[in-house]
């Protein structure tokens, strides 16, 4: 089963492209499967592997340019000791999201920090928190009164 990088990756990061592509399909197949799932990792190495080639490049939910060339890249025992500062750091790491948070091999392309703050909503949820987040700050930042 073919996972050629696609033609927008840079050189450098299409060299490591298949090898994230096969890790991250093992890991998430693996939660999946514990999770009642019983899709395999060729199902879930093709799944993410469509789903760059639908991004674009970009983030599913916010259309941001992700940052290819953080793939491989990501040390959870740096995370662990960098805090806040190394989650900034990483925001835009391109991650695989399953926006129906149900354990098969169903994947949107989106940045770290999106994923986060994504968790466990669906779509629905996450949209209507966002428009709850933009009108609670469109409220606090009008001037007050009438003029």
């Amino acid at each position: 089963m073919e996972t050629s990088p696609p033609p927008w990756l840079p050189d450098s990061v299409a060299r490591t492209y298949p090898g994230w592509v096969q890790r991250k399909a093992v890991t998430l197949c693996k939660r999946d499967q514990k999770r009642g799932g019983s899709g395999n990792v060729q199902q879930y190495r093709l799944a993410i592997h469509q789903a760059v080639l639908a991004s674009g490049g970009r983030d599913h939910w916010t259309g941001e340019q992700l940052d290819w060339h953080l793939i491989g890249s990501y040390d959870p025992k740096q995370a662990e000791a960098g805090g806040a500062e190394h989650k900034r750091r990483f925001a835009l790491l391109p991650t695989p999201s399953q926006p129906s948070g149900s354990p098969e091999p169903n994947f949107v392309i989106c940045a770290w920090r999106t994923n986060d703050a994504k968790h466990d909503m669906t779509p629905e949820e996450l949209l209507e928190f966002c428009r709850r987040v933009v009108a609670h700050a469109e409220q606090i930042s009008a001037p007050a009164g009438g003029d």
